[in-house]
Order: C-alpha cells, then sequence, then structure tokens
C-alpha cells in the first residue's frame, strides 16, 4: 500500500489540507475497508478499478469516479474491485463551502458526483484532465488551477463558524460549545445554522469527531501500554467512556482497531494525518 500526502499551494493552504494519493496492488478477495469519521470533506478521482461502497452486510454501490464524499457521522466499509489508484483532495471542514453553494448539509453520508456540483462539461473536462496528468505534480496543478478558478469570493465562512472549528482543533475538540459560545442561546442557534449549511454536521458531532481523532492518532503514533492514558490524555471521563464513544465513532474496539485486516487502510491514513 503506498499513501503519500502533497501540501498545497499557500493560496489554498488555509482551505486544503492535502492532497493525497493512494495505490494498492491488485489481490484476490481484498478484504473490506472500514472508512470513519475524520471531520473532513474530501474530492476524489478514481483512477484505477471501481471501488464499492457497502450499505447493508449485503448490498452495495459503486462509488462515483469523480466524486466529493461530504462529512460522514458513521462508519463505512469500501471493497475495491482490483488495482486502487486514487488521487484526492482533502479539505479543512470550513474549507469546501468556499468552492460551491450548495448547502454542504446535502453532502453528508454520501458521495456527489462532481457533475452534480459544478455541471456536467466543467466535471467532465475536469476529469479528463486529471485521468490524462502523466504524474501526480501534474495533476496537483490541474486540480491547484480549477480550485484558485473556482474560488467563489461571494462566499465567506461565517466568523463564529471559523472561529468554533480554530478553538476546536486547538483544543482537540476538549472545549464543549457552550463554553465557544458563552452560554449564549441565540448564538448556539444560529452556530447551528451555520454549520449545517458551511460544515455539514453539527458543531457538537465535529468536536466528538475532532477529539476521537486526537485520541485515534495518539493510539497508532505513540502506543500507549494502556488505554487510561488515552483516556486522561483526551479528556473522557474515563477509560470506559473512551472505548465507548471510540466504539460508536469506528464501530470497533480499540484493541481491534490496530490489529484487524479491514482497518489496514484506516490506520494508514490516519497515522500519517
Amino acid at each position: 500500500m503506498n499513501y503519500h500526502t502533497f501540501q498545497p499551494h499557500p493560496d489554498l493552504e488555509a482551505l486544503v489540507k492535502c492532497y493525497w494519493t493512494l495505490e494498492v496492488p491488485a489481490e484476490v478477495d481484498a478484504a473490506r475497508q472500514r472508512i470513519i469519521p475524520d471531520g473532513c470533506i474530501e474530492m476524489a478521482f478514481i483512477l484505477g478499478e471501481d471501488v464499492k461502497r457497502y450499505t447493508t452486510e449485503i448490498n452495495f454501490i459503486i462509488q462515483p469516479r469523480a466524486m466529493v464524499l461530504g462529512q460522514i457521522t458513521s462508519p463505512f466499509f469500501i471493497q475495491p474491485a482490483g488495482y486502487v489508484n486514487t488521487f484526492a483532495i482533502r479539505f479543512y471542514p470550513y474549507g469546501f463551502a468556499n468552492f460551491v453553494t450548495t448547502p454542504l448539509k446535502e453532502l453528508t453520508d454520501k458521495e456527489t458526483p462532481l457533475e452534480c456540483l459544478f455541471g456536467h462539461q466543467i466535471a467532465n473536462e475536469l476529469e479528463l484532465k486529471i485521468i490524462r496528468a502523466r504524474d501526480t505534480s501534474e495533476r496537483i496543478d490541474i486540480i491547484e488551477d480549477f480550485l484558485l478558478r473556482t474560488l467563489n469570493s461571494r462566499i465567506t465562512i461565517d466568523r463564529i463558524v471559523k472561529t468554533t472549528i480554530d478553538t476546536l482543533l486547538s483544543t482537540n475538540g476538549n472545549l464543549s460549545i457552550n463554553n465557544i459560545v458563552k452560554g449564549s442561546k441565540g448564538m448556539r442557534r444560529q452556530l447551528e445554522r451555520n454549520f449545517s449549511r458551511q460544515i455539514g454536521i453539527s458543531p457538537k458531532q465535529l468536536g466528538k469527531v475532532i477529539r476521537l481523532q486526537a485520541a485515534l492518532k495518539m493510539l497508532l503514533n505513540e502506543k500507549p501500554e494502556k488505554f487510561t492514558e488515552i483516556a486522561y490524555a483526551s479528556e473522557f471521563y474515563d477509560q470506559a467512556h473512551f472505548i465507548r464513544d471510540f466504539k460508536e465513532f469506528t464501530g470497533t474496539t480499540p484493541t481491534a482497531f490496530t490489529l484487524h485486516e479491514n482497518l489496514t487502510l484506516s490506520s494508514q491514513l490516519y497515522r500519517a494525518d
């Protein structure tokens, strides 16, 4: 499995977290891979074989080959049909809203074909350029040109939305939304509405994802001997609270996450992020 990340142009670094590529040789009966929420929105181009996303234990859809994966609120499984070759853009939580007028709540928990967001001609031309590009460097040049031309100067992320996200990120999700809005019910209602439109999930959901992502990185990178160390560092009430939230977030236990083959991809993505 070859996974690499690349930094964006300075003019986009406030909105784009990174570009990434993933290549995996074809395998017979490749294991399903569990994808978990990370608080970001992805634009992805599938350059290899098709990828299935399971909607139930046995039913699946084929992911669009040029798509935006909105905020996800629960884990799901994907499975490649063969050789994996993907080029993608990972946006910060408030990043993607600067390029579309569609309320991001409409993109939550699903894949949206690019043509639904940018129109058939623009999306088709972009996809063809990405497919025909000689290498990753050229693909980054193509997507950055597209993003800079598409950047909607009329769309401005609400100040309290950005401030809230910056605070959640800087505290690893450990500051409550009530503390951020200083107990103002009116400000909290406004924040909820703006998050729905510009982020796709509620501020409380995003805070929970950010905190659990921080705990996940600690689990993968530092390998603490006891889960109580992670629970304490991440400000969970206790180990039981951490394990309960971790299972809700990932669909499995911390121990299984580090060992099970269907978590190989997620472990690679979130360890390196």
